[in-house]
Protein backbone atom coordinates (compact mmCIF):
# COMPACT_ATOMS: atom_id res chain seq x y z
CA UNK A 1 0.00 0.00 0.00
CA UNK A 2 1.34 3.43 -0.95
CA UNK A 3 2.07 6.13 1.57
CA UNK A 4 0.85 9.69 1.28
CA UNK A 5 3.08 12.46 2.61
CA UNK A 6 2.01 16.08 2.92
CA UNK A 7 4.85 18.62 2.63
CA UNK A 8 4.89 22.12 4.10
CA UNK A 9 7.75 24.57 3.68
CA UNK A 10 7.49 25.49 7.39
CA UNK A 11 5.20 25.11 10.38
CA UNK A 12 2.23 27.49 10.36
CA UNK A 13 3.05 30.59 12.38
CA UNK A 14 -0.60 31.32 13.20
CA UNK A 15 -1.36 29.38 16.41
CA UNK A 16 -4.99 28.65 15.47
CA UNK A 17 -4.05 27.21 12.08
CA UNK A 18 -1.11 25.33 13.60
CA UNK A 19 -3.50 23.71 16.08
CA UNK A 20 -5.85 22.59 13.28
CA UNK A 21 -2.97 21.14 11.26
CA UNK A 22 -1.62 19.29 14.31
CA UNK A 23 -5.07 17.89 15.17
CA UNK A 24 -5.59 16.48 11.68
CA UNK A 25 -1.98 15.27 11.55
CA UNK A 26 -2.72 13.13 14.61
CA UNK A 27 -5.96 11.84 13.07
CA UNK A 28 -4.36 11.00 9.71
CA UNK A 29 -1.17 9.31 10.92
CA UNK A 30 -2.88 5.96 11.69
CA UNK A 31 -4.37 6.06 8.17
CA UNK A 32 -1.01 6.13 6.39
CA UNK A 33 -0.92 9.88 5.78
CA UNK A 34 1.96 11.79 7.31
CA UNK A 35 3.13 15.39 7.43
CA UNK A 36 6.67 16.55 6.76
CA UNK A 37 7.75 20.10 7.44
CA UNK A 38 10.84 21.51 5.75
CA UNK A 39 12.18 23.96 8.35
CA UNK A 40 15.55 24.54 6.76
CA UNK A 41 15.12 28.33 6.43
CA UNK A 42 15.85 27.92 2.76
CA UNK A 43 14.47 29.99 -0.04
CA UNK A 44 11.60 28.85 -2.21
CA UNK A 45 14.19 27.28 -4.50
CA UNK A 46 15.56 25.19 -1.62
CA UNK A 47 12.10 23.85 -0.73
CA UNK A 48 11.32 23.16 -4.38
CA UNK A 49 14.62 21.32 -4.81
CA UNK A 50 13.87 19.16 -1.77
CA UNK A 51 10.40 18.16 -2.97
CA UNK A 52 11.48 17.63 -6.59
CA UNK A 53 14.16 15.17 -5.44
CA UNK A 54 11.62 12.91 -3.68
CA UNK A 55 10.95 9.50 -5.16
CA UNK A 56 7.34 8.77 -6.00
CA UNK A 57 4.54 10.93 -7.37
CA UNK A 58 4.62 14.70 -6.76
CA UNK A 59 1.29 16.52 -6.55
CA UNK A 60 1.30 20.23 -5.82
CA UNK A 61 -1.50 22.52 -4.72
CA UNK A 62 -2.25 25.33 -7.14
CA UNK A 63 -5.39 27.33 -7.85
CA UNK A 64 -5.07 26.32 -11.54
CA UNK A 65 -4.96 22.60 -10.70
CA UNK A 66 -7.73 20.05 -10.98
CA UNK A 67 -10.78 20.85 -8.87
CA UNK A 68 -12.46 17.95 -7.11
CA UNK A 69 -15.44 17.41 -4.89
CA UNK A 70 -14.83 15.75 -1.52
CA UNK A 71 -16.08 12.47 -2.96
CA UNK A 72 -13.77 12.76 -5.98
CA UNK A 73 -10.86 13.51 -3.62
CA UNK A 74 -11.76 10.38 -1.62
CA UNK A 75 -11.65 8.30 -4.82
CA UNK A 76 -8.31 9.88 -5.80
CA UNK A 77 -6.88 9.21 -2.33
CA UNK A 78 -8.05 5.61 -2.43
CA UNK A 79 -6.24 5.03 -5.73
CA UNK A 80 -3.12 6.86 -4.46
CA UNK A 81 -3.02 4.61 -1.41
CA UNK A 82 -3.42 1.50 -3.58
CA UNK A 83 -0.42 2.59 -5.65
CA UNK A 84 2.91 1.07 -4.62
CA UNK A 85 4.86 4.32 -4.73
CA UNK A 86 4.67 7.19 -2.29
CA UNK A 87 2.45 10.12 -3.22
CA UNK A 88 3.84 13.48 -2.10
CA UNK A 89 1.38 16.38 -1.83
CA UNK A 90 3.19 19.71 -1.52
CA UNK A 91 1.65 22.92 -0.23
CA UNK A 92 3.42 25.86 -1.80
CA UNK A 93 5.61 28.34 -0.01
CA UNK A 94 4.10 31.75 0.69
CA UNK A 95 5.30 33.11 -2.67
CA UNK A 96 3.85 30.11 -4.53
CA UNK A 97 5.56 27.53 -6.70
CA UNK A 98 7.75 28.51 -9.63
CA UNK A 99 6.59 27.72 -13.16
CA UNK A 100 9.39 25.15 -13.40
CA UNK A 101 8.05 23.24 -10.37
CA UNK A 102 4.49 23.45 -11.68
CA UNK A 103 5.60 21.95 -15.00
CA UNK A 104 7.69 19.20 -13.41
CA UNK A 105 5.00 18.06 -10.95
CA UNK A 106 3.08 14.91 -11.86
CA UNK A 107 -0.19 16.73 -11.24
CA UNK A 108 -1.76 19.77 -9.59
CA UNK A 109 -4.81 19.90 -7.35
CA UNK A 110 -6.84 22.99 -6.57
CA UNK A 111 -8.56 23.36 -3.22
CA UNK A 112 -10.36 26.45 -4.49
CA UNK A 113 -10.29 28.90 -7.37
CA UNK A 114 -9.67 31.50 -4.67
CA UNK A 115 -6.11 32.31 -3.72
CA UNK A 116 -5.50 30.99 -0.19
CA UNK A 117 -2.57 31.52 2.13
CA UNK A 118 -0.22 28.55 2.27
CA UNK A 119 -1.04 28.10 5.97
CA UNK A 120 -4.79 28.08 5.41
CA UNK A 121 -4.31 25.75 2.44
CA UNK A 122 -2.45 23.31 4.69
CA UNK A 123 -5.29 23.26 7.24
CA UNK A 124 -7.94 22.89 4.53
CA UNK A 125 -5.99 20.09 2.82
CA UNK A 126 -5.55 18.18 6.07
CA UNK A 127 -9.28 18.39 6.87
CA UNK A 128 -10.25 17.33 3.35
CA UNK A 129 -7.88 14.35 3.46
CA UNK A 130 -9.39 13.32 6.79
CA UNK A 131 -12.86 13.72 5.26
CA UNK A 132 -11.75 11.59 2.29
CA UNK A 133 -10.61 8.80 4.61
CA UNK A 134 -13.94 8.98 6.42
CA UNK A 135 -15.84 8.81 3.11
CA UNK A 136 -13.78 5.76 2.13
CA UNK A 137 -14.53 4.16 5.51
CA UNK A 138 -18.27 4.85 5.12
CA UNK A 139 -18.68 6.87 8.33
CA UNK A 140 -21.19 9.66 8.87
CA UNK A 141 -18.49 12.39 9.10
CA UNK A 142 -19.32 13.40 5.53
CA UNK A 143 -23.01 13.91 5.09
CA UNK A 144 -24.26 14.08 1.52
Amino acid sequence: MGRVVIHLDCNPKDNAISSIVKDFQDRLRPRGISLQTHESKKSREGYETEISNLSGTLVILDERGESMSSIELAEWLDSAQLNYETTHIAVGPHQGFSEQTKQSADSMISLSRLTLTHEFSAALLMEQLFRATEINRGTSYHRV
